[in-house]
C-alpha cells in the first residue's frame, strides 16, 4: 500500500463511506483524511503523491458514492473548520460549518443570509454547487474563499477567480477551507420569522423525513435559474417527472418520492446502483415523454461494485 504523509488529524485506510452520506450508500475510500486545521491540510496535500486523486467531501447531503467505493484520498473537514465570524456586513464561515447554522448566526447579528437556512449541507459544498433558494444564490453574496490547492499552496479566490453558473462553480482542484459572504442588514426577529416560514414551506412540500440527497435533477436549462435578469422559473424538474408518470416509481430499494417526485429516496436497503439506475431510468423516460433532458444535481462518484 502507498506510504501516506503524516497528519496531525486522522488518516484511515479503507474507510466505508455509506454512513457519511444522507442516502446511506457507497463503498469505501482508499484513504480517509480528517485534517486538524488548514496548516495540517496544506502540509498533507503538499507531501501527497501528485498522482493520487483527492476528493473533498462535505456532509454527504448531495452525493451518491457508488458501491465499489472511491480510489482516492477523501478529505473531510471537521471541527477545525466550522467557525463562524461576523464583521460589519460580512460573515466568514469555515467550509465545514453547516449552511443552516451560518444562516442562524447571521440572522442573530441582523444579517440576511436566510436563503441558506433550508439548504442541506455545509458551506464548502454550498460554494461548490452555487447553492440557492428562494431566488438567492451563493454567487449573489460571495466575497472571497480560501482554498488549499492540490499542491498544498493556500490561495484566496475573489469573485473574478470563480465562474459561477446554475448549481455549479468552476473551482480549482483542492479543498475549500473558508468562505466570506456579504449580507444585507435586517431585523433579527424578522429574519428568524422568515426562516421559520421557509422551514414550514419546505417540510410541507419535501420528504424531509426520508433518506434523500435533496433535489435529484436540476430544473431544465432555459426555464429556471441562470441568475440572469430575464430568468424564467416556469418549468420545474418535479413537474416533467410527474407528467411522465414517474411519481413514486421504484427500483429495488430506491424510489422517486410520492411527496416530491424530484427527490430520489432510499426507501430501505437501496444500493447506490439502485439509486443511480432509477435516476437514469427517470431521465430516459422524461426524455421520451417530453424531449427534455434532465441533468443530475446529485454528484455521483466512485466505481460500481466489482
Amino acid at each position: 500500500m502507498t506510504t501516506m504523509p503524516e497528519t496531525r488529524g486522522r488518516l484511515t485506510p479503507n474507510r466505508p463511506l455509506a454512513d457519511l452520506t444522507w442516502l446511506r450508500v457507497g463503498g469505501p475510500a482508499d484513504w480517509f483524511c480528517q485534517p486538524a486545521d488548514e496548516a495540517d491540510l496544506s502540509a498533507f496535500l503538499g507531501a501527497l503523491d501528485p498522482d493520487i486523486a483527492v476528493f473533498p467531501m462535505g456532509v454527504g447531503s448531495n452525493l451518491i458514492v457508488r458501491d465499489g467505493g472511491l480510489r482516492a484520498v477523501v478529505i473531510r473537514l471537521g471541527r477545525g473548520f466550522n467557525g463562524i465570524a461576523i464583521d460589519s456586513d460580512t460573515v466568514t464561515a469555515g467550509a465545514a460549518a453547516l449552511d443552516a447554522q451560518v444562516a442562524k448566526r447571521a440572522a442573530e447579528a441582523g444579517l440576511d443570509l436566510t436563503f441558506l437556512r433550508t439548504i442541506p449541507g455545509s458551506i464548502g459544498g454550498a460554494l461548490k454547487m452555487n447553492a440557492g433558494c428562494y431566488g438567492s444564490y451563493v454567487a449573489d453574496h460571495f466575497v472571497s474563499a480560501r482554498m488549499v490547492l492540490r499542491d498544498g499552496t493556500v490561495r484566496v479566490l475573489g469573485p473574478g477567480d470563480i465562474a459561477f453558473a446554475y448549481r455549479q462553480t468552476d473551482l480549482p482542484e483542492g479543498v475549500v477551507t473558508e468562505v466570506t459572504f456579504r449580507a444585507e442588514t435586517g431585523d433579527p426577529e424578522a429574519l428568524a420569522a422568515k426562516m421559520e416560514d421557509q422551514l414550514a414551506r419546505r417540510d410541507a412540500s419535501q420528504p424531509t423525513k426520508d433518506r434523500s440527497a435533496g433535489s435529484t435533477f436540476r430544473n431544465p436549462a432555459g426555464y429556471s435559474s441562470t441568475g440572469l435578469a430575464d430568468d424564467s422559473h416556469e418549468l420545474k424538474a418535479w413537474k416533467v417527472i410527474d407528467e411522465a408518470g414517474l411519481r413514486g416509481v421504484r427500483k429495488g430499494g430506491a424510489q422517486m418520492s410520492e411527496k416530491h417526485p424530484n427527490f430520489l429516496i432510499n426507501a430501505g436497503g437501496a444500493t447506490a446502483e439502485d439509486l443511480e439506475s432509477l435516476g437514469e431510468e427517470v431521465r430516459k423516460r422524461v426524455f421520451q415523454h417530453s424531449g427534455i433532458t434532465l441533468e443530475w444535481e446529485i454528484m455521483r462518484v466512485g466505481e460500481p461494485a466489482g
